[in-house]
């Protein structure tokens, strides 16, 4: 049986307006992994190796995938 690591998901400060309510939540606490959710699926979790986010945010940085196009 695979047991779920206790994951402690925080916000971005602009998401912890009370009018917003559907924002990414991010954990780092667990050594080698970051957790990934949606607020609004709470239970639906994808986990990377801290490289992998390195890799996924320098990406988003970069504009890789900007959907305003």
């Amino acid at each position: 049986m695979n047991v779920q690591p206790e994951f402690e998901f925080v916000t971005a400060a602009a998401c912890r307006d009370a009018r917003v309510n559907n924002c990414p939540e991010v954990a780092t606490n667990v050594p080698g992994i970051v957790a990934l959710r949606d607020s609004k699926r709470p239970d639906a979790i994808v986990t990377m190796t801290a490289s992998d986010w390195a890799t996924l945010t320098g990406a988003v940085k970069a504009g890789e995938f900007d959907l305003s196009c």
